[in-house]
C-alpha cells in the first residue's frame, strides 16, 4: 500500500544537512515519503540527494534559486498530483526537529493544518540572538493585531491535510519568497480551514548558515501589514462556498 504522507523539504546549499536529516526522519519509522526540491545548489546538495536512492525519497532539481515560496508551491502541487493525503513541510537546517512530526500527526486529528509554534512555550526561542527574537516576536504581535490570528504564521514547519483542503486555495498564493508563509495561512484562515498548533523549541542553527537576513524579516513585518489592509478591502482570496467542501471547513 503506498504511503499517504509526504514530507517536503526545499534545499539550497544544504550538502552537510540532507543526509543527516533523511536519517533522522527515517528513524521515526513512520509510513511516509520524502520529497526534496533543490534549487541547483552550488555546493552540490543535489548530488548528495541523488545518492540517497531510496524508493520513498524523491528529488526534483530546479534550474536555480527561484524562491522559498515558489519551492513550497511546487512541492504542494506535486503532493496533490501524486495523491497524498497529508503534507508536512519543513526546513533542512535542523531548526525544525523531525522528532516533532509524530506530535503534529496526532494533533492533525483535530484540525486540517497543524502549525509548529514558537510562541506557546516561553523557552522556545531562548537560544536565539536577541535581535532576531525581537523581530520574530514583533511579527507575531502584529499578526495578532492586524490579522486577528493567534498562530505562528511565519514558520515553515507545518502539516497540511491536503485531502481536506481545496487545491485552489494554494493557487491563490502570490508570494514566491518568505512572504509565502504568512500569506498562505492568512488565506486558509479566511476560508475557514481548521488550524491548530503544537509547541516546539527552536534551537540555534546547528549546521550550515542561515539564509534569513535582517531585510527578509523586515519585509515580513511590512507584508503582514499589507495583508491586514487586503483583508479589510478585498475578498478575492476567498473561494465561493460552492467551491469549498463544507464538511471540511468552518465558514468564516
Amino acid at each position: 500500500m503506498p504511503n499517504t504522507i509526504l514530507v517536503f523539504i526545499p534545499t539550497y546549499n544544504e550538502r552537510d544537512n540532507v543526509m543527516k536529516l533523511y536519517e533522522r526522519i527515517s528513524n521515526l519509522k513512520l509510513p511516509l515519503d520524502i520529497l526534496f526540491i533543490d534549487d541547483n545548489s552550488p555546493d552540490g546538495t543535489g548530488d548528495v540527494l541523488d545518492r540517497i536512492n531510496k524508493p520513498s525519497v524523491f528529488v526534483i532539481h530546479r534550474s536555480g534559486k527561484l524562491g522559498i515560496g515558489s519551492a513550497h508551491k511546487d512541492g504542494i502541487a506535486w503532493a496533490y498530483s501524486h495523491g497524498y493525503e497529508q503534507l508536512i513541510t519543513m526546513d533542512s537546517d535542523f531548526l525544525h526537529r523531525p522528532e516533532d512530526i509524530p506530535a503534529m500527526m496526532e494533533q492533525s486529528k483535530n484540525s486540517d493544518i497543524v502549525v509548529a509554534s514558537r510562541f506557546i512555550r516561553k523557552d522556545s526561542l531562548q537560544e536565539w540572538a536577541l535581535w532576531r527574537k525581537f523581530l520574530t516576536t514583533s511579527g507575531h504581535v502584529v499578526t495578532r493585531l492586524l490579522l486577528n490570528m493567534p498562530y505562528d504564521i511565519t514558520g515553515a514547519f507545518r502539516l497540511y491535510k491536503i485531502d481536506r483542503i481545496p487545491q485552489d486555495l494554494f493557487e491563490k498564493i502570490a508570494s514566491k519568497g518568505y512572504s509565502f508563509f504568512p500569506e498562505s495561512l492568512n488565506i486558509m484562515n479566511r476560508n475557514g480551514i481548521r488550524i491548530s498548533e503544537i509547541p516546539v523549541i527552536l534551537p540555534q542553527r546547528t549546521y550550515g548558515n542561515s539564509k534569513l537576513k535582517f531585510r527578509d524579516m523586515v519585509q515580513w513585518l511590512l507584508f503582514i501589514v499589507a495583508l491586514g489592509f487586503r483583508n479589510i478591502f478585498s475578498k478575492e482570496d476567498i473561494l465561493p462556498k460552492t467551491d469549498r467542501n463544507n464538511n471540511n471547513t468552518n465558514d468564516p
